[in-house]
């Protein structure tokens, strides 16, 4: 069984998440395919969509494969997750800035970097199953592969909330918060999804959108971010983010603030990477992957979130910065 199925019908370019039983979780190799589909159809007259689902009823893509990433850097080899952050947020870019329609299909998970391959694209689908959520900083990361672009343009501080709590959304939240833009009954996608094909164009209904929680706590959040203030919403995110990485947690918000200042996708991009590139050597991701993933005890060892520590994490990385057109 091949990890990612890529194919052309009618009018439409259409690529398969194929991993099912791992959540269709992204690999590297499934990244660097889907770019080059990308590439190919960009030009091709024939394809005037393109369509992204994922295997399975339980995830469309639950987050990046980060097994090997975990066992490099254990070994102080971080060259391997630097060179897959790399072709990933190319792939992220391009997908935010592709000349023709994507559209997604996001049911279950949708996590992490299938945020990024999910949520960057013109017309993003939610259903009844549908959780999206960006829970780097419990692992000792940031919120990533562009999606600090997504939490920067969110209504008032739910950027915050979402990208320090790891607050998981549903179909309602996520097109509230800018991650989706669609609710269609996930029993209505395969007729969903010929139509695309047959016509080559995007037309959706757009049934009432789901309630959103976040919106109903939008006041609180945004007196939680500035004041303080006790609320329902500041009981949930206190009890979140006391779980999370506080160097993580810190350069969420410095990065936040950086990209609305300049809200454009590289920026965003760039700014991630600052803290990926260091995260293995210099941060948490190693401590953060043994605790929720290796040895499962949940109990990591956080280091402090020094003035001197977000810093280094932050600063621009000269020569090892992005480089947009560079190929592995």
């Amino acid at each position: 069984m091949t990890d990612i199925i890529i194919r052309t019908s009618g009018h439409a370019g259409h690529i398969t998440l194929n991993r099912p039983k791992a959540l269709n979780a992204l690999t590297w190799d499934m990244c660097l395919a889907i770019e080059a589909a990308l590439d190919d159809w960009k030009d091709n007259p024939k394809i005037a969509l393109v369509i992204i689902d994922g295997a399975g009823d339980r995830a469309f893509c639950s987050g990046g494969d980060i097994a090997e990433m975990y066992a490099t850097g254990k070994r102080g080899d971080y060259d391997y997750g630097q060179r897959f952050w790399r072709d990933e947020y190319r792939l992220n870019a391009k997908i935010y800035d592709y000349p023709k329609p994507i559209v997604t299909f996001l049911q279950g998970f949708t996590m992490g970097g299938g945020v990024g391959v999910g949520c960057h694209g013109s017309h993003r689908i939610v259903c009844e199953s549908s959780q999206i959520a960006m829970p780097e900083c419990s692992i000792g990361l940031v919120p990533d592969v562009g999606g600090s672009l997504i939490l920067a343009k969110a209504p008032g501080h739910c950027g915050e909330f979402l990208g320090l709590t790891g607050q998981r959304m549903d179909a309602g939240d996520a097109i509230y918060a800018g991650f989706a833009d669609h609710f269609v009954p996930e029993g209505d996608w395969d007729a969903l999804k010929g139509q695309l094909i047959a016509t080559g164009h995007p037309d959706i209904p757009q049934p009432t959108r789901p309630d959103s929680q976040l919106q109903a706590w939008q006041h609180d959040i945004d007196a939680f971010f500035t004041q303080g203030t006790d609320s329902p919403a500041a009981q949930q995110a206190q009890k979140l983010m006391g779980r999370n990485a506080p160097l993580a947690m810190a350069v969420c918000r410095q990065i936040l603030s950086a990209v609305r200042a300049n809200p454009d996708i590289k920026t965003a991009l760039d700014h991630e990477f600052r803290y990926t590139y260091r995260c293995g050597a210099q941060g948490d991701f190693i401590e953060g992957i043994r605790a929720a993933i290796i040895d499962r005890d949940k109990s990591p060892k956080w280091q402090l979130a020094t003035t001197e520590q977000i810093a280094a994490m932050t600063a621009p990385l000269g020569n090892d910065a992005l480089q947009w057109e560079e190929t592995s």
